[in-house]
C-alpha cells in the first residue's frame, strides 16, 4: 500500500445512506438484535451460507466477531457494515467489502445478507448500491466482484440488476450446507457503474 493510497483511504466506519436503508459499523449493543434476526431466518441463511453452530451466535462469539471486523476496517481489508431501516432502526441485515486491495487492483469482494422478514422488499438493492456509490466514489476502487450459488435465484436476479456481469462458474467454491457448492462469478467494473440507469 503507498502513501497515495493511505491518503485516499475513506473513514474507518463511514455511514452510508441508501434512501430506506442506512448502512453503519456493527457495535457490541447489536447484538440482541443481531442474535434474534439470524435465527428468526436461519431457515433462509443456511441455504446460502457456511454452517454455524450454537457457540457461533452467543454473546461472547459476537464480541469476537465486531472486535476482528474492527481490526480489518483498521488495516483496510474490510468494510463490515449492517444494514439498518431508516423508518424504525430495525436491523435488518449487513453488506461487506471483503480482500479489498488496492495499489494496481483496486478491487473488493461484495457479500451482504438480509433477514427472511426483510426479503424482496428492495432494502438489499438499496443497501449494495449504496456501497458501490461508496467502493467507486469515496474509496476510488475499479472492481467489485460476488459470487452466489447458481441456484439462488434472488441474489442473481438482484446482482444483474445493478449491473454486475457473469464471469463464470467457481466449482465447489464454498462448503455451504453440508457440501462443496459450484458458485456464479460475477464482477462490477467503475465504468460499468459510470451508466446512468446503475446510479441509482
Amino acid at each position: 500500500m503507498s502513501l497515495l493510497d493511505l491518503a485516499r483511504m475513506p473513514p474507518l466506519s463511514p455511514v452510508l445512506d441508501g434512501g430506506e436503508v442506512r448502512l453503519r459499523a456493527p457495535s457490541f449493543d447489536d447484538y440482541s438484535a443481531w442474535a434474534a434476526l439470524r435465527e428468526e431466518s436461519r431457515r433462509h441463511l443456511t441455504a446460502w451460507e457456511p454452517d454455524w453452530s450454537e457457540e457461533d451466535v452467543t454473546a461472547k462469539a459476537f464480541r469476537m466477531r465486531v472486535k476482528a471486523y474492527r481490526r480489518e476496517m483498521r488495516r483496510g481489508n474490510a468494510l463490515p457494515l449492517f444494514i439498518v431501516r431508516h423508518s424504525d432502526n430495525a436491523l435488518i441485515g449487513g453488506v461487506t467489502l471483503t480482500n479489498i486491495r488496492l495499489g494496481a487492483s483496486r478491487s473488493a469482494s461484495i457479500g451482504y445478507w438480509v433477514g427472511a422478514a426483510f426479503v424482496r422488499q428492495g432494502y438489499a438493492r438499496a443497501a449494495i448500491a449504496a456501497m458501490l456509490r461508496h467502493a467507486f466514489g469515496t474509496m476510488e476502487l475499479n472492481r467489485i466482484e460476488a459470487a452466489c450459488q447458481p441456484e439462488n435465484i434472488a441474489s442473481r436476479t438482484l446482482l444483474e440488476r445493478l449491473g454486475f456481469q457473469n464471469e463464470g462458474v467457481a466449482r465447489d467454491y464454498l462448503f455451504i450446507n453440508g457440501a462443496w457448492r459450484d458458485h456464479l462469478l460475477y464482477a462490477l467494473t467503475a465504468a460499468d457503474f459510470e451508466s446512468p440507469t446503475l446510479r441509482s
